[in-house]
């Protein structure tokens, strides 16, 4: 698979968001090994833009690292910067949970109080909770209360 090309001012907004991230891989003396590449592929995966650190001296092989990352993962080199190599390859979008399983409406909470006395069971009382209501820390059901909009935006007709 070849490497992701990208334009200087793509390239350069990737360097910067990469300037806070730490390595998520590191290669050392074995190299590129299947274990490696695999992790790299991972972090591609979760994160998008990543930073390796790889522990050789050779800034050669530092190079051919980069090249042969990205095209094994079908990735961009960003940036090669010391022992740091950036790497970018677009997120695959995530599975989503099928809608009927994310359907609001009445569930099912256990409310557990335990003893005073720490001698004798908790209590499990189930009670179903329904859409505007929400579980206390004391136990108790209330009533989501509807926020009140600023007096600002009121008068601003925003609201």
């Amino acid at each position: 698979m070849p490497a992701i090309t990208l334009t200087p001012s793509q390239r350069k907004e990737y360097r910067a968001g990469a300037h806070h991230l730490a390595p998520v891989a590191m290669v050392g003396a074995e190299g590129l090994t299947r274990a490696v590449v695999k992790e790299v592929d991972a972090a591609l995966n979760a994160h998008g833009l990543i930073k390796v650190r790889v522990f050789s001296d050779d800034r050669a092989v530092r190079e051919a690292m980069l090249g042969e990352l990205a095209q094994t993962l079908n990735a961009a080199p960003i940036q090669h910067i010391g022992k740091l190599l950036v790497l970018w390859r677009p997120q695959p979008p995530k599975e989503r949970a099928p809608a009927a399983d994310r359907q609001p409406g009445p569930r099912t909470v256990k409310l557990v109080s335990f003893s005073k006395s720490g001698n004798h069971r908790a209590t499990v009382k189930k009670v179903q909770v329904f859409g505007n209501e929400r579980v206390t820390a004391g136990g108790q059901i209330k009533r989501a209360r509807v926020r009140p909009s600023s007096v600002k935006k009121k008068l601003s007709g925003q609201a």
